[in-house]
């Protein structure tokens, strides 16, 4: 386990906006918020690099919006 402090932040940063797609997804009835903040949440637990962690974490945020787009 890497407790590099860019990691922990990383972490923060990325499972904190993937908590806010959770509870907005949830309230909204809008599967794709859902089920994109789970993930997002999930990429901060298991990827231990800040940079790898951000680089997915974008690509995420970036595939949920154009997933909304297109629905």
């Amino acid at each position: 386990m890497n407790l590099d402090s860019n990691s922990l932040f990383a972490s923060l940063l990325w499972g904190s906006i993937g908590s806010g797609f959770v509870i907005f997804g949830k309230k909204q009835s809008e599967p794709i918020l859902l089920f994109g903040g789970i993930a997002l949440v999930a990429v901060s637990y298991f990827i231990e690099s800040a940079l790898l962690m951000s680089l997915v974490s974008a690509a995420l945020i970036a595939g949920i919006f154009w997933l909304r787009r297109r629905a």
